[in-house]
């Protein structure tokens, strides 16, 4: 799950990291309220939406010119028409796609004097089992750039989860960034909270996106971002209820009710696997044969008939799928079950695409006679091979 700049930033800032003061507005007026409220001299307005580089990202219709997601401005009367601009508008970033996201909401923070900007991150290392930081000297960058062309100035500490993080692995880390002085121990009290809020709130991720040194030797989170492992959020109830979920797929979503792992893909042949490593392996096999996955769909092993119905609406609910291949290797799942739930979903929404069945496993000759019985123009497969040769050109010939 992630949440936004604004939310990341309260939460860190229970944890003893420190953070610019800042409010969330939803309406210009609110914007402008927060900024009187902050005092100063200098604001930033920033636009609050699931997306990284806004700002380089742009506004499509009137707000076009106006400047990226997030600008310095130095009156009131600005933030507030700044904010006007922004809220309602479309940014477009490298992150949304050219669709781009809906700004419903700004967050105002106070300028701060900026000396250096740095890179910093903490996350689940999980080729060596830890939690690792990740910093940079090259802050405001995208770090998958600098991992690319400037491998050699990216800092790995890793941190023993027997001991947690120690004093000696954020002293690596701000050394490693070149800090000195009272900086350094501003940057361990900073990345030792980090630590406490990363664990606590058994987060997945927390990147800090420029770490910024002020003039006067102080570490602050000039931006944050925070994702969270959804397995943990039964323990984090007010995490949880941070969820927007007008950032998230809609489609997602509705799959989520059915304890569906389903994610949207850019291609038009749907599937519908049980397994993720299955679900894998199908998608690799349908490019191999020249065609392009619409959506990876797990239905798990435990599937009713009527959780594989509402897969299948779900993969027809998307416009691009111009064919369906249904992959079931039945194990704890019967092949019969799905056999049923495909059944029933083709004839509650009317099928009008290719469908291909690979079924194997337990039960697998109930579930077969179950699809030809049917009288639907289902066309069955022997094995993976010959179910991803069919789909795609099936789907060629129906184009």
């Amino acid at each position: 799950m992630n949440i936004h700049e604004y939310q990341a930033k309260e939460l860190m800032a229970k944890f003893g990291v420190a953070v610019p003061r800042g409010g969330v507005a939803y309406t210009a007026d609110e914007a402008e309220a927060v900024a009187r409220e902050l005092g100063g001299s200098v604001w930033v307005v920033k636009s609050q939406i699931h997306a990284g580089g806004r700002g380089k990202g742009t506004f499509q219709g009137a707000a076009a010119d106006a400047g990226g997601g997030v600008r310095v401005v130095r009156s009131v009367e600005a933030v507030r028409d700044n904010a006007a601009q922004m809220i309602g508008a479309t940014l477009v970033t490298h992150q949304t796609g050219p669709a781009g996201k809906e700004v419903k909401r700004v967050y105002v923070e106070e300028g701060c004097d900026i000396a250096r900007e740095l890179y910093l991150s903490m996350l689940v290392d999980r080729a060596n089992s830890c939690v690792t930081l990740m910093g940079s000297t090259e802050g405001g960058m995208d770090i998958e750039e600098v991992a690319a062309t400037t491998p050699e100035k990216i800092i790995r500490v890793a941190v023993d989860p027997a001991t947690g993080i120690q004093a000696y692995h954020a002293r690596k880390m701000a050394f490693g960034l070149g800090l000195e002085g009272k900086q350094v121990g501003a940057a361990v009290k900073f990345m030792m909270g980090m630590y406490r809020a990363f664990t606590s709130l058994d987060a997945s991720l927390i990147e800090i996106n420029p770490l910024v040194i002020t003039g006067e030797g102080g570490v602050l989170a000039l931006d944050a971002k925070m994702n969270f492992d959804d397995n943990g959020l039964f323990r984090h109830k007010d995490v949880e209820e941070l969820r927007d979920t007008d950032e998230e797929d809609p489609t997602e979503l509705e799959a989520a009710k059915f304890s569906l792992n389903y994610i949207t893909l850019d291609g038009n042949i749907g599937c519908m696997v049980n397994g993720a490593g299955l679900a894998m392996a199908t998608m690799d096999i349908i490019k191999a044969n020249g065609g392009e996955p619409a959506n990876f769909l797990d239905v798990g092993g435990g599937a009713t008939k009527e959780r594989v119905t509402a897969a299948f609406k779900i993969i027809l609910s998307d416009a691009k799928v111009e064919g369906i291949l249904v992959n079931i290797f039945g194990g704890i799942m019967r092949c019969d079950v799905i056999a049923e739930g495909v059944v029933a979903a083709a004839r509650e929404v009317g099928l009008n695409v290719p469908l291909v069945v690979r079924l194997e496993g337990t039960n697998v000759e109930t579930g077969k006679e179950i699809l030809a019985g049917s009288g639907l123009p289902i066309i069955s497969a022997d094995d993976l091979g010959d179910a991803a040769q069919k789909i795609v050109q099936a789907v060629k010939e129906a184009a």
